[in-house]
Protein backbone atom coordinates (compact mmCIF):
# COMPACT_ATOMS: atom_id res chain seq x y z
CA UNK A 1 0.00 0.00 0.00
CA UNK A 2 1.13 3.51 -0.96
CA UNK A 3 1.23 6.75 0.80
CA UNK A 4 -1.91 7.63 -1.44
CA UNK A 5 -3.88 4.44 -0.43
CA UNK A 6 -6.62 4.05 1.37
CA UNK A 7 -7.00 0.90 3.67
CA UNK A 8 -10.50 -0.73 3.43
CA UNK A 9 -11.15 -4.34 4.18
CA UNK A 10 -10.46 -5.23 0.24
CA UNK A 11 -6.91 -4.24 0.19
CA UNK A 12 -6.25 -5.55 3.68
CA UNK A 13 -6.88 -8.90 2.67
CA UNK A 14 -6.40 -8.53 -0.98
CA UNK A 15 -3.48 -10.91 -2.71
CA UNK A 16 -3.67 -12.38 -6.37
CA UNK A 17 -3.47 -16.10 -5.71
CA UNK A 18 -2.95 -18.17 -9.04
CA UNK A 19 -3.63 -21.83 -6.72
CA UNK A 20 -5.80 -22.78 -3.92
CA UNK A 21 -5.01 -25.47 -1.19
CA UNK A 22 -7.47 -27.79 -0.18
CA UNK A 23 -6.26 -27.73 3.62
CA UNK A 24 -7.57 -27.30 7.01
CA UNK A 25 -6.46 -24.21 9.18
CA UNK A 26 -4.47 -24.96 12.48
CA UNK A 27 -6.27 -22.88 15.29
CA UNK A 28 -4.34 -21.66 18.05
CA UNK A 29 -4.67 -19.36 21.25
CA UNK A 30 -2.45 -16.76 22.16
CA UNK A 31 -2.39 -15.52 25.50
CA UNK A 32 -1.39 -12.10 25.11
CA UNK A 33 -3.21 -11.51 21.99
CA UNK A 34 -6.41 -12.05 24.87
CA UNK A 35 -5.07 -9.93 27.40
CA UNK A 36 -4.28 -7.30 25.11
CA UNK A 37 -8.11 -7.56 22.98
CA UNK A 38 -7.06 -8.65 19.96
CA UNK A 39 -9.04 -12.10 20.60
CA UNK A 40 -12.05 -12.92 23.25
CA UNK A 41 -10.73 -14.99 25.85
CA UNK A 42 -10.56 -18.50 24.56
CA UNK A 43 -10.81 -17.54 20.96
CA UNK A 44 -7.85 -18.81 18.44
CA UNK A 45 -6.10 -17.29 16.02
CA UNK A 46 -6.96 -19.65 12.52
CA UNK A 47 -3.46 -19.77 10.61
CA UNK A 48 -3.90 -21.43 7.11
CA UNK A 49 -1.57 -22.67 4.54
CA UNK A 50 -1.71 -19.36 2.48
CA UNK A 51 -0.26 -17.87 5.85
CA UNK A 52 2.61 -20.21 5.82
CA UNK A 53 3.26 -19.55 2.43
CA UNK A 54 3.41 -15.35 3.02
CA UNK A 55 5.56 -16.62 5.81
CA UNK A 56 7.57 -18.61 3.67
CA UNK A 57 7.71 -16.34 0.46
CA UNK A 58 6.80 -19.61 -1.57
CA UNK A 59 5.24 -22.69 -1.81
CA UNK A 60 6.73 -25.74 -2.01
CA UNK A 61 7.01 -29.64 -0.55
CA UNK A 62 9.31 -28.77 2.21
CA UNK A 63 6.96 -25.17 3.34
CA UNK A 64 4.04 -27.89 3.10
CA UNK A 65 5.64 -30.50 5.28
CA UNK A 66 6.03 -27.69 8.05
CA UNK A 67 2.75 -26.73 8.01
CA UNK A 68 1.54 -30.49 8.23
CA UNK A 69 4.70 -31.27 11.08
CA UNK A 70 3.02 -28.43 12.94
CA UNK A 71 -0.63 -29.47 12.23
CA UNK A 72 0.32 -33.30 12.67
CA UNK A 73 1.79 -32.39 15.96
CA UNK A 74 -0.31 -30.15 18.08
CA UNK A 75 -3.21 -32.51 16.87
CA UNK A 76 -1.79 -34.94 19.05
CA UNK A 77 -0.44 -33.12 21.63
CA UNK A 78 -3.95 -31.32 22.46
CA UNK A 79 -6.50 -33.59 20.91
CA UNK A 80 -9.04 -32.04 23.28
CA UNK A 81 -8.14 -28.00 23.50
CA UNK A 82 -6.71 -25.67 21.52
CA UNK A 83 -3.16 -25.32 21.34
CA UNK A 84 -1.73 -22.10 23.22
CA UNK A 85 1.37 -20.07 22.19
CA UNK A 86 3.78 -19.67 25.00
CA UNK A 87 3.21 -23.29 26.29
CA UNK A 88 4.83 -25.30 23.25
CA UNK A 89 8.27 -26.34 23.41
CA UNK A 90 9.63 -26.77 19.77
CA UNK A 91 12.94 -28.84 19.24
CA UNK A 92 14.76 -29.60 16.00
CA UNK A 93 16.91 -32.11 14.78
CA UNK A 94 18.59 -30.78 12.53
CA UNK A 95 20.71 -27.37 12.70
CA UNK A 96 19.13 -24.09 11.90
CA UNK A 97 21.60 -23.32 8.82
CA UNK A 98 19.95 -26.49 7.37
CA UNK A 99 18.04 -25.90 4.45
CA UNK A 100 14.82 -27.81 5.52
CA UNK A 101 14.96 -27.29 9.21
CA UNK A 102 15.91 -23.61 8.30
CA UNK A 103 12.52 -23.12 6.36
CA UNK A 104 10.72 -25.53 8.22
CA UNK A 105 11.85 -23.89 11.72
CA UNK A 106 10.79 -20.96 10.51
CA UNK A 107 7.46 -21.84 9.20
CA UNK A 108 6.53 -23.83 12.48
CA UNK A 109 7.62 -21.26 14.86
CA UNK A 110 5.43 -18.68 12.86
CA UNK A 111 2.33 -21.57 13.75
CA UNK A 112 3.59 -22.22 17.09
CA UNK A 113 5.20 -18.97 18.47
CA UNK A 114 8.01 -20.18 20.34
CA UNK A 115 11.36 -18.95 19.63
CA UNK A 116 14.82 -18.67 20.48
CA UNK A 117 16.45 -16.01 22.16
CA UNK A 118 15.57 -12.88 20.01
CA UNK A 119 11.11 -14.00 20.51
CA UNK A 120 9.22 -12.21 22.46
CA UNK A 121 9.68 -12.06 26.19
CA UNK A 122 5.71 -11.67 27.18
CA UNK A 123 4.17 -8.95 29.10
CA UNK A 124 5.10 -8.01 32.97
CA UNK A 125 6.17 -10.97 34.58
CA UNK A 126 6.98 -12.71 31.79
CA UNK A 127 3.40 -13.42 30.73
CA UNK A 128 2.81 -15.38 27.34
CA UNK A 129 6.43 -15.47 26.47
CA UNK A 130 7.82 -17.27 23.66
CA UNK A 131 11.06 -16.97 24.05
CA UNK A 132 13.96 -20.08 24.58
CA UNK A 133 10.98 -21.92 23.68
CA UNK A 134 12.43 -23.41 19.93
CA UNK A 135 15.81 -25.31 19.76
CA UNK A 136 17.89 -26.74 16.88
CA UNK A 137 19.96 -30.09 17.20
CA UNK A 138 18.01 -31.43 20.75
CA UNK A 139 17.99 -34.69 19.86
CA UNK A 140 19.07 -37.12 17.55
CA UNK A 141 16.23 -38.46 15.16
CA UNK A 142 16.14 -42.58 14.15
CA UNK A 143 15.96 -41.17 10.43
CA UNK A 144 17.76 -38.95 8.01
CA UNK A 145 14.43 -37.48 7.53
CA UNK A 146 13.10 -34.09 8.95
CA UNK A 147 12.05 -34.69 12.68
CA UNK A 148 10.18 -32.15 15.32
CA UNK A 149 9.13 -32.77 18.86
CA UNK A 150 6.62 -30.75 20.34
CA UNK A 151 6.14 -30.16 23.80
CA UNK A 152 3.24 -29.33 26.41
CA UNK A 153 5.07 -26.84 29.10
CA UNK A 154 1.83 -27.59 31.59
CA UNK A 155 2.31 -31.54 30.91
CA UNK A 156 5.40 -32.46 29.97
CA UNK A 157 3.88 -34.35 27.29
CA UNK A 158 5.83 -34.67 24.02
CA UNK A 159 5.40 -35.93 20.60
CA UNK A 160 7.88 -36.72 17.75
CA UNK A 161 6.54 -35.76 14.12
CA UNK A 162 8.66 -37.04 10.92
CA UNK A 163 8.52 -35.97 7.66
CA UNK A 164 8.94 -39.38 5.20
CA UNK A 165 9.94 -36.57 2.50
CA UNK A 166 11.72 -39.18 0.37
CA UNK A 167 8.54 -40.63 -0.15
CA UNK A 168 7.21 -37.71 -1.96
CA UNK A 169 6.11 -37.98 -5.50
CA UNK A 170 8.57 -36.22 -8.01
CA UNK A 171 6.26 -34.54 -10.20
CA UNK A 172 7.11 -35.57 -13.54
CA UNK A 173 8.60 -34.35 -16.04
CA UNK A 174 7.03 -30.56 -16.61
CA UNK A 175 9.09 -29.83 -12.96
CA UNK A 176 12.31 -29.79 -15.17
CA UNK A 177 10.80 -26.65 -16.81
CA UNK A 178 11.85 -24.66 -13.93
CA UNK A 179 15.21 -23.79 -15.48
CA UNK A 180 13.68 -21.91 -18.39
CA UNK A 181 11.72 -20.14 -16.39
CA UNK A 182 14.16 -19.06 -13.93
CA UNK A 183 16.05 -17.93 -17.79
CA UNK A 184 12.91 -16.71 -18.76
CA UNK A 185 12.96 -19.02 -21.96
CA UNK A 186 10.15 -21.08 -21.14
CA UNK A 187 7.11 -20.98 -23.29
CA UNK A 188 3.61 -19.89 -21.81
CA UNK A 189 2.51 -23.51 -22.06
CA UNK A 190 6.05 -24.56 -20.24
CA UNK A 191 5.17 -22.12 -17.30
CA UNK A 192 1.79 -23.68 -16.88
CA UNK A 193 2.54 -27.20 -17.40
CA UNK A 194 5.21 -26.79 -14.48
CA UNK A 195 2.77 -25.37 -12.38
CA UNK A 196 0.80 -27.89 -12.37
CA UNK A 197 2.98 -30.11 -11.30
CA UNK A 198 4.26 -28.17 -8.99
CA UNK A 199 1.06 -27.79 -7.15
CA UNK A 200 -0.14 -31.12 -7.54
CA UNK A 201 3.01 -32.04 -5.68
CA UNK A 202 2.05 -29.70 -2.92
CA UNK A 203 -1.53 -30.82 -2.73
CA UNK A 204 0.01 -34.09 -2.20
CA UNK A 205 1.97 -33.29 0.42
CA UNK A 206 -0.87 -31.34 2.24
CA UNK A 207 -2.98 -34.66 1.65
CA UNK A 208 -1.26 -37.55 2.25
CA UNK A 209 -1.13 -38.32 6.14
CA UNK A 210 1.64 -41.40 5.07
CA UNK A 211 3.80 -38.75 4.86
CA UNK A 212 4.24 -38.18 7.91
CA UNK A 213 4.46 -40.19 11.47
CA UNK A 214 3.13 -39.16 14.65
CA UNK A 215 4.58 -41.06 17.75
CA UNK A 216 5.14 -40.25 21.79
CA UNK A 217 8.00 -39.11 22.58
Amino acid sequence: MTANSTATAETQTRTNWKVDYDVDPIEIRDPVAEALGVLEPGDPFVITYRDAVKEAGHSCPTAAGAYRIAQLGLDALYPDDYPVRSGIEVQAAGPQDDAAYGVMSRIISYVTGATKDDGFSGLAGGYGGRRDLLAFDAFDPDTAEPTFRFGRTDTDETVEVTYHVSDVPDGGPAIGNLQGILEGSASEKQREAFAEAWHRRVQVVLDDDSLFTVETA
